[in-house]
């Protein structure tokens, strides 16, 4: 049990100095909203304010502006320079996430496969920065089919990896019970992933269709729900934070491990028929994560990051092959 990930990041973490709770890595997406968000005012209020004009690369008839449409001439820098500072700094904010679950400064992974699922939102939100970039410089009046095709790639760069977070997050929030974050976050990009399909499915029939004014509108909606969407990630890095109040998520779960095993020792009380802990009788303080998980008693010891046989897996398995679940 000494050598448990957890427990060894308590007493180094504690030892440090207290660090301003602004410095942390939550500002990072904090960073890329704010610029995202900005950037979008500052584009429609111009073209607001010039009298909302038809620019050269609108569709005749058309009378509400796309965002690219607003971004192709004379505001061209502010949408790169926008485009840029939002992406690197949500990819940064993704990094850390991953960072941080790997030194326990936030609960971390139990499993390879969330393991995975991390490392594969961070490559598809790699993939829409990408697109986001490339759609910026490239724009609608000069290469408008290079544009369109960035902006596939931006979208469904995000929505894929707003997929596989979701997928981690599922399975943390039901191993982690006591960190009901995880399970607010989960709801949080689920919400992102149904909203944005249905707004981009909109938009991209009208777009189709030759209703413009209708497709504008939807392209402007899409670009504010992903503003809300950057700001869901404050939900998995403020845990993360370490004030005179506040004890980092994955630090505070180690100290109830450390105390657990200073009352019971090396051995955990075997669970009794009469005991166990399922899902009609536990209640918010139950310990699901040593031992068993809903009544299934783990064979390698208390405190063990991964089963040692695949009957360990019990109820939370939902499929898997060795170590490898989900």
């Amino acid at each position: 049990m000494a050598g448990h990930p957890l427990l060894r990041t308590i007493s180094s973490v504690e030892r440090r100095p207290s660090k301003t709770w602004f410095l942390g890595s939550w500002f990072f997406p904090l960073i890329s909203a704010c610029m995202w968000l900005g950037m979008l005012l500052a584009l429609f209020c111009v073209w607001e304010a010039d009298g909302h004009p038809h620019l050269p690369s609108m569709d005749k008839g058309q009378t509400i502006a796309y965002i690219s449409d607003t971004a192709a001439f004379g505001l061209k820098p502010l949408f790169i320079t926008g485009s840029v500072i939002t992406t690197v700094f949500l990819d940064l904010g993704f990094i850390a996430e991953r960072y941080l679950r790997h030194t326990g400064r936030l609960a971390p992974n139990t499993s390879m496969a969330q393991e995975v699922l991390s490392a594969l939102a961070i490559f598809f939100a790699i993939a829409g920065s990408a697109g986001l970039i490339l759609l910026s410089i490239f724009d609608t009046y000069r290469h408008e089919k290079v544009h369109d095709g960035c902006l596939l790639l931006f979208i469904a760069g995000f929505v894929l990896s707003a997929v596989f977070l979701c997928a981690e997050y599922q399975r943390l929030g039901a191993h982690y019970r006591n960190h009901p974050i995880l399970r607010i976050s989960f709801w949080v990009k689920l919400s992102f992933i149904l909203i944005e399909v249905a707004l981009a499915v909109v938009f991209a029939a009208t777009s189709w269709n030759d209703h413009q004014n209708v497709a504008a509108v939807f392209e402007w909606i899409i670009a504010l729900v992903f503003t809300g969407y950057i700001l869901s990630f404050l939900l998995d890095l403020l845990p993360s934070a370490r004030t005179p109040h506040h004890l980092p998520q994955g630090i505070e779960q180690a100290r109830l491990e450390k105390d657990r095993n200073a009352v019971y020792g090396s051995q955990q009380p075997p669970l009794m028929a009469s005991t166990a802990i399922t899902t009609r009788n536990m209640t918010p303080s139950d310990d699901l994560e040593a031992s068993g998980y809903r009544g299934t008693a783990m064979t390698n010891g208390a405190g063990a990051r991964h089963p040692a046989q695949h009957n360990d897996l019990g109820r939370q398995k939902k499929w898997g092959i060795g170590r490898f679940r989900i």
